[in-house]
């Protein structure tokens, strides 16, 4: 009997297994059976901004403060340190709960991380105006996470746990988030030139990507495990190198200067 019903759970198990792909077109459908990680383009949005500001401060260290929890935060879901489940409905925009994540989305821990970042960029960038606006972005992610998450985000870990849900409205989500960008990228824009093609299109390549992966959230296949969303979830690391790559062709003088890697098409708009 145990072995008969040992065989009919085996078989059953069997029945409702696709792959990867072919779940991936049967999910079309089923929209409670979506959505995965969501990259909050507000991130960006202040990582762009922040150039109006100061600009000294690299591109790519703006982009590294922005998304620091969210770069240490597959690290340590790898290491076993913090937690999430996918759960459909969790939210409107993503079928993600995080569980637990104190050591990297608590507002005491991200206070922590925000000086300690501020003291490197002090030391590296050489000015406290520059540490000052490296400190505030590591900690505007939490603030912008605050908008965004239900109440998941701790205070201390151990501790309350706080969120105001924009996530709960897919069109809310959309309007907030979009409206970020649109002036984070206006302010960068605005404070810097293009050198050549390059300096364009890389920008508006990083732009229209992270835009695309963030937009298709709510109706995105569902990762397969959560050890996917950490593997998946280091791809954010990219940015930085990116943003690398943006600046290098790109000036904050008004006048536009070549560039000696061959590109040699000069624009004078964004």
């Amino acid at each position: 009997m145990r072995v008969a019903e040992s065989l009919r759970s085996t078989v059953v198990w069997k029945a409702e297994w696709v792959p990867p792909v072919a779940g991936h077109i049967l999910s079309k459908g089923k929209s409670s059976k979506r959505r995965s990680h969501p990259i909050f383009v507000g991130h960006l949005a202040v990582a762009l901004g922040s150039k109006s500001v100061d600009k000294q401060v690299p591109l790519a260290a703006a982009v590294a403060a922005a998304f620091a929890l969210d770069l240490i935060w597959p690290v340590l879901l790898l290491l076993g340190a913090e937690e999430v489940r996918i759960n459909p409905g969790d939210t409107a925009f993503t079928a993600l709960a995080f569980d637990s994540y104190p050591w990297s989305h608590s507002l005491l821990l991200v206070l922590g991380w925000s000086l300690v970042a501020a003291f490197v960029a002090r030391r590296f960038l050489g000015t406290w105006r520059a540490a000052a606006v490296i400190g505030v972005l590591v900690l505007s992610h939490w603030v912008l996470d605050f908008v965004t998450h239900r109440p998941d985000l701790p205070i201390w870990p151990g501790g309350p746990l706080a969120g105001l849900g924009l996530w709960n409205s897919v069109p809310g989500t959309i309007v907030v988030e979009a409206g970020l960008l649109a002036a984070g990228l206006s302010l960068y824009a605005s404070a810097t030139k293009p050198r050549d093609r390059i300096g364009r299109w890389s920008l508006v390549s990083l732009v229209a990507l992270t835009s695309l992966i963030w937009v298709t959230q709510p109706w995105a296949p569902l990762p397969p495990s959560s050890g996917a969303v950490a593997w998946g979830a280091l791809i954010l690391w990219l940015l930085p190198p990116w943003a690398a790559w943006v600046e290098k062709h790109r000036t904050t003088e008004g006048a536009v200067a070549p560039v000696s890697d061959g590109s040699s098409d000069k624009v004078t708009d964004a």
